[in-house]
C-alpha cells in the first residue's frame, strides 16, 4: 500500500517476530497502565499495524471489540487466521467473538468517524515527523472521550536501550519526542523485560532487530537470554 514504511523485522520473519512477542513483558506491565489510564474492557479497541495479530485475541478476552488494521497482506492473513483457530478454541459460555482484520494502513482508515474509543500501536508508528496523516486519522475516528496508545521504545535507558542507541545513531530520542508533545499527547516510562524461553530464541530475536554487525556484537558481550528493556508509554485523551 502507498504510504506504508516496511518493517524489517516482522515482514521479513514473521516467525522469529512471534517468538519475540512471546518474550516481551510477559509480565503484563504495558496493559496495567493502559488499563489504568483507559480501561480496555468493553472498548471498541483499533489495533494498528496488528501484524499476525498477537495481542487480538487478548483484547477480546476483554470483552472488546476489536479491530486489527495491517497493511501487509501476508500479515493480515495471518492474523485472520489467528483469529479464526482463536474462535474454533472458544468456549461456548462466553461471548461471541467480536473481532476482525481489516487490510488497510492508518493513513486510511475503512472506519466510521468517532467509532473507536481505544487506539493501540506497538511497536508499528512511533518514528515522530512524517506520522501527520495517521495522526489526523486518527483524529477522525476516535470517539470523544476516547483514549489513544502509541508503545515506543525508550532509547535513553535500559540496556537494550543502549544497543538501540548504538545500532541507531540516526535515531534522536529528544526531536521524537518534541513531536509528540507538539502533538499534545503524554508520556510515562515504563520499565520491561525480554524474557526468551532459550538463548537460542533470545539470538533469533536480536538478529531480527539488529543489523548483522551490530546483532553480533550485542551477542558476543550478552550472554543471557533475559535482558531489561525500557519504553514510552504514550497517550491522548479525545
Amino acid at each position: 500500500m502507498s504510504g506504508v514504511h516496511r518493517s524489517p523485522n516482522i515482514w521479513d520473519h514473521p516467525d522469529v517476530y512471534e517468538i519475540e512477542n512471546r518474550a516481551v513483558d510477559r509480565a503484563g506491565v504495558i496493559e496495567a497502565a493502559m488499563e489504568r489510564i483507559h480501561s480496555l474492557r468493553g472498548a471498541t479497541l483499533l489495533d494498528i499495524g496488528c501484524g499476525t495479530g498477537f495481542h487480538l485475541p487478548r483484547f477480546a478476552a476483554l470483552g472488546s471489540t476489536v479491530i486489527g488494521v495491517e497493511p501487509h497482506l501476508p500479515l493480515a492473513a495471518r492474523a485472520q487466521a489467528r483469529l479464526q483457530e482463536s474462535a474454533r478454541h472458544q468456549e461456548s459460555a462466553r461471548p461471541p467473538f467480536r473481532v476482525q482484520v481489516l487490510a488497510a494502513s492508518v493513513e486510511a482508515l475503512p472506519l466510521a468517524g468517532g467509532s473507536v474509543d481505544i487506539a493501540h500501536a506497538r511497536w508499528a508508528y512511533f518514528f515522530g515527523a512524517g506520522s501527520e496523516p495517521g495522526l489526523a486519522e486518527l483524529d477522525r475516528v476516535m470517539r470523544p472521550g476516547g483514549t489513544a496508545y502509541v508503545i515506543d521504545n525508550d532509547a535513553t535507558h535500559s540496556t537494550f536501550g543502549g544497543w538501540f542507541r548504538d545500532a541507531y545513531p540516526g535515531y534522536d530520542p529528544v526531536a521524537v519526542e518534541r513531536f509528540w508533545r507538539r502533538q499534545g499527547w503524554e508520556r510515562e516510562q515504563l520499565d520491561i523485560r525480554w524474557d526468551a524461553d532459550t538463548r537460542a530464541d533470545f539470538e533469533a530475536v536480536v538478529r531480527i532487530e539488529f543489523s548483522g554487525p551490530a546483532a553480533e556484537r550485542i551477542l558476543a558481550q550478552y550472554r543471557g537470554g533475559s535482558v531489561d528493556y525500557a519504553i514510552w508509554l504514550r497517550w491522548r485523551h479525545y
